[in-house]
C-alpha cells in the first residue's frame, strides 16, 4: 500500500462493524442469515479499501479477482465502484471510475453502476444535483446509480427509508422508480432475507411505489441468495399481482452474474422458483430485451426495458399472473 492510499484509508475507511447484523439493526432468523448478512456486507467494505489503498486499476482488479470469492466477488466491485467515485467526485484523482469500467471492472458493469449511488447517497452536493451525477454515466444504466442510492438509503437509514417511507427530496420523477428498486434490494437484508417480513413491509408502502420494492426484492433474493426453495416459492406467492416485476428482478440479477462470469447455484434455484426458468434462460430474456432500445422519451429506455422483461417472462412462463 502506498502511502497516499494510507491517508486515503485513514481519511475515508468505513469500519467493518458497520456490516455487523446487530449494529444495523437488521433482522436475522438465525446464525446462517446473518453470517450471509455480514459476509456480503464485509466483502463490499473489503473492495471499497481496497480501491482506496492501490494505486492502479489493474493492480485493483488483479487484486480483487484472486482475493475474493467468485459468489462474492460483486460486492467487492461494488464497493469499489464507490470508492473510486468517491475520489472522483472530490478531485482526489481524475476518471478513476471510468478508468476503472473500461478495465477490470467491464464485466461487473452492472454493479459498479449500483456502486456510485453510494457515493452519490454520501456526497450532499452530488445528491443535490442529482441529474447531473446521472448525466455522466451510461445512458441506459445511470438508473443503476439511483438504484444504489435507494438500497444505501435502506441499509444505512431503515427507520426513515423503511419504517418511515421518506423519500430525498431530489429523488422526483422516474427517479423514484430506480430509487425503490434499489430500497426493494435493501429490505431482502433488513428484513433478514425472510420473505413473510419483506411481504408485509413492501405492503405497507403506498400502492404506487410497490412493482419497484418487488423488482428489488427479486433481484436480492437472486443475486444475494440466503433462501431455500421453499421460501423463494413463497416470495413469488406473495408478491401477488406484482409477480411480473419480482420476476424481472431476478432476471437481472441473473443476467448480473452472467456477464461477470460469477454464476451460483442460488440464483439458478431463485431464478427456477421466481420466474419459472433457469437461470441462463432468465438472463437471456434480460440481454435479449436490452437490444434495440429506444433513446429516452417521456418513458426512460431503462423502463421500457424493464416493462419488456416483465411481459416476456409472463408470456413464458403463464403461472405468474399479469
Amino acid at each position: 500500500m502506498t502511502l497516499l492510499g494510507r491517508v486515503r484509508r485513514t481519511v475515508f475507511g468505513i469500519s467493518f462493524e458497520e456490516a455487523r447484523v446487530e449494529r444495523r439493526g437488521f433482522h436475522s432468523s438465525g446464525v446462517l442469515v446473518s453470517t450471509r448478512l455480514e459476509r456480503i456486507g464485509t466483502e463490499f467494505l473489503s473492495g471499497y479499501h481496497a480501491a482506496l489503498e492501490e494505486a492502479s486499476c489493474g493492480v485493483l482488479g488483479l487484486r480483487l479477482n484472486e482475493t475474493v470469492a467468485a459468489e462474492y466477488r460483486g460486492f467487492a466491485f461494488e464497493g469499489a465502484a464507490m470508492a473510486l467515485s468517491l475520489l472522483d467526485y472530490l478531485r482526489f484523482r481524475r476518471r478513476c471510475f471510468r478508468e476503472f469500467l473500461a478495465g477490470p471492472g467491464e464485466p461487473h458493469t452492472y454493479m459498479l453502476h449500483v456502486g456510485v449511488g453510494w457515493a452519490i447517497a454520501r456526497l450532499p452536493w452530488v445528491r443535490r444535483r442529482l441529474d447531473g451525477a446521472l448525466n455522466s454515466l451510461d445512458p441506459l444504466l445511470r438508473w443503476l446509480a439511483v438504484d444504489g442510492y435507494g438500497f444505501h438509503e435502506g441499509y444505512f437509514h431503515s427507520n426513515q427509508a423503511i419504517r418511515q417511507q421518506a423519500i430525498p427530496r431530489a429523488v422526483t420523477g422516474y427517479t423514484q422508480h430506480a430509487f425503490d428498486q434499489g430500497l426493494g434490494r435493501s429490505l431482502w437484508l433488513v428484513e433478514g432475507m425472510d420473505p413473510e417480513r419483506v411481504s408485509t413491509t413492501i405492503a405497507a408502502f403506498p400502492g404506487f411505489r410497490q412493482a419497484d420494492l418487488w423488482a428489488g426484492a427479486g433481484l436480492a433474493s437472486a443475486y444475494a441468495g440466503g433462501s431455500d426453495w421453499a421460501s423463494l416459492s413463497r416470495l413469488r406467492e406473495l408478491s401477488g399481482y406484482q409477480a411480473p416485476a419480482c420476476a424481472q428482478g431476478a432476471a437481472f440479477a441473473a443476467e448480473a452474474r452472467r456477464r461477470a462470469g460469477n454464476p451460483v447455484e442460488h440464483c439458478d434455484l431463485a431464478c427456477q422458483s421466481i420466474c419459472g426458468m433457469s437461470a441462463e434462460q432468465a438472463a437471456a430474456i434480460a440481454r435479449n430485451e436490452m437490444r434495440q432500445l429506444p433513446p429516452d422519451g417521456v418513458i426512460p429506455a431503462y423502463e421500457i426495458w424493464r416493462r419488456r422483461v416483465q411481459q416476456r417472462l409472463v408470456k413464458a412462463h403463464d403461472r405468474i399472473p399479469v
